[in-house]
């Protein structure tokens, strides 16, 4: 049973990673400090280490989280029963909700990765983009072979495509705007499987 305290507690560090997230999204990860975090969350900077040894803990549990959830609806979309089209189209309504919801997360990935990647403790994130294109191949895989997509279609250049298209989004969408990242998604599907031409 969870007591009152520990109920505080959990809501307290999930509202430290938050903050986190928004700092280093902002800022980028090299140049926040455990000051600047403490700061902007109205503590001393030796309070924040009671929650986190580390400003490294802190980004690594804020990555590692987004993704185990992200990837985790990747995994149910490749072993649902839906036909080839309709994988592709709920992986790229996921990718979109996934900038909607958790943009500070994919905004420190896609600028820190490189950086990240290079401390041991972060090697899963080389490993997290492995499965990200094994996903996506995948997708393009059964789309080829079940006649969905052409038969001709580069299966390589079109995941760099859709990856580099699909998650740049973060540097410009904005939650809570007149477009909608459904709306967004709808989109995105209609130029990638119908094209923007007439015929």
């Amino acid at each position: 049973m969870t007591t009152e305290a520990e109920t505080h507690g959990n809501t307290r560090r999930a509202e430290l990673l938050s903050i986190a997230a928004g700092l280093f999204a902002e800022k980028g990860f090299k140049n926040t400090t455990v000051r600047d975090i403490a700061d902007a969350s109205g503590i001393l900077s030796g309070s924040l280490y009671h929650h986190f040894d580390s400003k490294e803990s802190i980004v690594d549990e804020i990555l590692s989280t987004f993704q185990e959830e992200l990837f985790a609806s990747y995994d149910a979309v490749l072993a649902s029963d839906d036909d080839a089209r309709t994988k592709i189209e709920r992986a790229v309504h996921l990718s979109f909700e996934a900038i909607d919801k958790h943009r500070h997360e994919v905004a420190i990935f896609q600028n820190e990765a490189d950086y990240l990647g290079g401390f041991g403790r972060f090697a899963y994130l080389a490993e997290r983009n492995a499965q990200s294109r094994e996903v996506w191949i995948t997708l393009l895989d059964d789309g080829v072979r079940s006649g969905v997509l052409r038969s001709d279609l580069d299966i390589e250049l079109t995941y760099r495509f859709i990856r580099d298209t699909v998650w740049v989004a973060v540097r410009w969408y904005r939650p809570g705007r007149k477009l909608t990242h459904e709306r967004i998604a709808d989109q995105y599907l209609t130029i990638l499987l119908d094209g923007i031409s007439h015929g």
